[in-house]
């Protein structure tokens, strides 16, 4: 009797430090090897007069076992997707063209994703030089609920980049109509960030267009956000 005990204790022991041994290990994010960020590809093989065939390269990343490459055409901001559990894919895509790309990481026994960096790059066409890429909207995010500052403002902010690396202003438009038609200031290649007056309860839209020295432009996507 007493050993059945003993060999029941046991037991119960066992089984009470088998445990759960926690969720599974999350996919990471993939490093991005080429297109380079802010680069021109010229390395594309040609399929017709306007477009060629680009490889996309990343490297491996922990608890991965494929991956989603998402490369998004800056012009028409339609994206084109691609699984694969190489660290390597191929798309056609238009030459002389800015775009945007970027690689999920996925594992089948998690259910959290992990995203890379978003490179810029244009893809090589028959033009010496090159508009800038449209400016990336930061903040507010679109579709975002924001507070005013006391002096009844919000700050907006971007990024820019130019395969010329010749910017050389940035004119913010900005109203409570889509698109934004009111021209609220011009900073300069290094300014990337401009305050603007709000009103609460309102809904406002915004883009930014980047000029280069050559007379270049190109413009950004329209972001919107309330105020509180």
């Amino acid at each position: 009797m007493i050993r059945n005990i003993i060999w029941l204790s046991i037991l119960v022991l066992l089984v009470s430090c088998g445990g759960d041994d926690g969720p599974p290990p999350a996919p990471e994010g993939a490093a991005l090897v080429f297109p380079e960020e802010n680069s021109e590809c010229t390395t594309g093989t040609d399929i017709n007069q306007t477009s060629t065939q680009v490889t996309f390269r990343w490297m491996a990343s922990n608890n991965t076992e494929n991956y989603t490459l998402s490369v998004t055409n800056l012009n028409t901001n339609v994206p084109q997707n691609i699984s694969t559990a190489s660290t390597s894919a191929s798309l056609t895509i238009t030459k002389g063209t800015p775009y945007a790309w970027s690689v999920t990481s996925r594992n089948s026994n998690s259910d959290q994703v992990a995203s890379s960096p978003t490179w810029l790059f244009y893809n090589a066409g028959s033009q010496t030089t090159y508009a800038p890429f449209p400016a990336q909207l930061v903040n507010p995010l679109s579709g975002a609920t924001v507070q005013m500052d006391i002096a009844n403002e919000v700050l907006l902010e971007w990024s820019g980049a130019d395969v010329d690396n010749d910017i050389e202003s940035f004119e913010v438009f900005f109203s409570e109509t889509n698109p934004p038609t009111t021209s609220v200031g011009i900073t300069n290649a290094s300014g990337m960030e401009i305050p603007v007056g709000v009103e609460s309860g309102n809904v406002y839209y915004w883009r930014v267009v980047t000029t280069d020295l050559e007379g270049n432009t190109s413009i950004s996507g329209v972001f919107d956000f309330r105020v509180l």
